[in-house]
Parts: structure tokens; sequence; C-alpha cells
């Protein structure tokens, strides 16, 4: 199972989203599972995993099981040997399971590490970072998901169940 993970922040806390797929280029998801979070850590720059971490580890315990592969919204790298979000979370579900990290916008320092994904004829690539995955193999399943866009289906799927869901079912 491939978990597409999304959050987004609200004035009272945030809303964690998980697509879950079978493969890379299922056209909907499987399930779909949602924490919210009374308590978020205050953004600080560089530190952006203080921030998301807690959120990404609720609903991931939200699962039906633990994936097999976890996308996250972001970078898992930020440039070499610099970790991002997607760098820490294998460690933090206390295994190896491999992250891919799907940036929308450059980040200049991950660029070094980040392997540029066109996709739905648009001229501006998604950067595409791993860890326990190979990142050309991360790159090209990318690549292939579904959907006429430049940002995959489930991709966007999982975005729109973040910043729609609502406290319901709070974690």
């Amino acid at each position: 199972m491939i978990a597409f993970l999304d959050v987004d922040y609200r004035e009272s806390g945030a809303v964690a989203a998980a697509v879950l797929a079978h493969t890379w280029v299922d056209p909907a998801p499987a399930a779909e599972v949602v924490a919210f979070r009374t308590e978020v850590a205050e953004y600080v720059p560089g530190e952006f995993y203080r921030r998301e971490l807690p959120c990404l580890l609720a609903v991931v315990s939200r699962c039906p099981a633990m994936p097999d592969v976890i996308v996250v919204d972001g970078y898992v790298w930020l440039g070499p040997d610099r970790p991002g979000l997607g760098a820490r979370l294998p460690e933090a579900l206390g295994g190896n399971v491999p992250v891919v990290g799907v940036g929308k916008t450059s980040f200049l320092s991950a660029q070094t590490v980040a392997i540029p994904v066109l996709r739905g004829g648009s001229k501006q690539p998604l950067w595409v970072t791993a860890i326990g995955l190979a990142p050309a193999v991360a790159a090209e399943a990318v690549r292939t998901m579904h959907g006429p866009h430049r940002v995959p289906a489930l991709l966007r799927r999982v975005d729109r169940l973040a910043r729609s869901a609502g406290p319901a079912g709070s974690a």
C-alpha cells in the first residue's frame, strides 16, 4: 500500500490526511484517512519537520496497516546530507519505510539532490527526492502516476482532503 500524505494548518490546529492506493498508477484512492490535531508547533525556518512530523505520525497511525511506501508533499532531502521532513519520517515510524518527497516549488539547495519530473505538458517540474528507494525509481513512479496535470491525481486528492476535512474523527 502507498500512502500519500498532506497537512493543512488551521487557526485551531491541523488536519493531516492520507490517501491510500495499491499502486502508483491507481486512478482513485483505495481508502482515505484523516487525523485532526489541536496542538501544533509553531513554524520555525529550517525546522519545519518539528511542526509537520507529529501530524504525519497521527494520520499514519490511523492507516489500516503500515504503508509500504509513503509520499509526502515536500522534500526528503534539502541538500546533500541535509535531511528534510521526509528523511526524518522513517526513523520516527520506528522502521525502514521508504519515503518519497514531491516538492511543487523549487528549493535551491535541494536541486542538487532532487530529480526534476515534468508531467502533463507543464514546463515547471515537480522535484522528487527519496530515502529507502532509489531516487530515479521514485521519480519514474511519480512521472507515471495517474492524471493529465503536473500534479498527479492522488496528490491533488490528498491536498483537497486535508483542506476540506473538519475536526470530526479527531486524534
